[in-house]
């Protein structure tokens, strides 16, 4: 998938011109690329079009215009997008009470070992985490995650049934990938 450029972001005021019906867009992608896992999992497919659109925001938000901070925060962005081969997420450990908060984290270590994308009866691929976003004795509730397929894992994804699985010691869940999903996802593939 290509990476992101200076040319594919436009300026602010542009960017308030068509920010309503961009937002709008990428919500309704967002629901094709969003697989939730259970009540405290969740996972949104990242492509080029939800990158630039965070870029966007990021832009908007923190009333950037500098060209070389601009550029950083396409590099820092472009992360999210996947090579080839690759499913790229933003995985989320979503945690309603926050009055415990560090506490119900701590209870996710170790995850970074349990998530896989399984296709058909006997095939999956681990979840490989963004390193530093998980220590010994703290996690982010924001995670970066890449599944690297082999060409056989993409026929199996195109063929078979497929599922998220969270298989960690204190949380198990498993999400069936819709019809709607798998094709974003196959098309992300190529």
């Amino acid at each position: 998938m290509e990476k992101v450029t200076l040319n594919d972001i436009v300026g602010a005021s542009a960017y308030e011109q068509k920010r309503d019906a961009f937002r709008r867009e990428i919500i309704d992608l967002k629901k094709r690329r969003r697989v939730s896992v259970g009540d405290k999992v969740s996972l949104v497919f990242e492509n080029r079009a939800t990158v630039i659109f965070q870029i966007q925001e990021m832009l908007r938000a923190e009333s950037i215009r500098d060209l070389d901070k601009i550029r950083e925060e396409i590099d820092v962005y472009n992360e999210l997008i996947p090579g080839a081969g690759e499913l790229r997420a933003t995985l989320f450990l979503e945690i309603e009470d926050q009055t415990n908060l560090r506490e119900a984290l701590l209870e996710f270590l170790g995850i970074d070992e349990r998530v896989f994308l399984c296709m058909g009866a006997g095939r999956s691929v681990r979840a490989g985490f963004e390193e530093g976003r998980s220590k010994e004795d703290k996690i982010s509730a924001v995670q970066y995650v890449t599944f690297d397929l082999t060409p056989d894992d993409v026929d199996a994804l195109r063929e078979a049934d497929a599922r998220i699985v969270v298989d960690h010691e204190n949380y198990h869940a498993e999400a069936v990938l819709g019809e709607a999903t798998k094709a974003e996802l196959l098309r992300d593939l190529g």
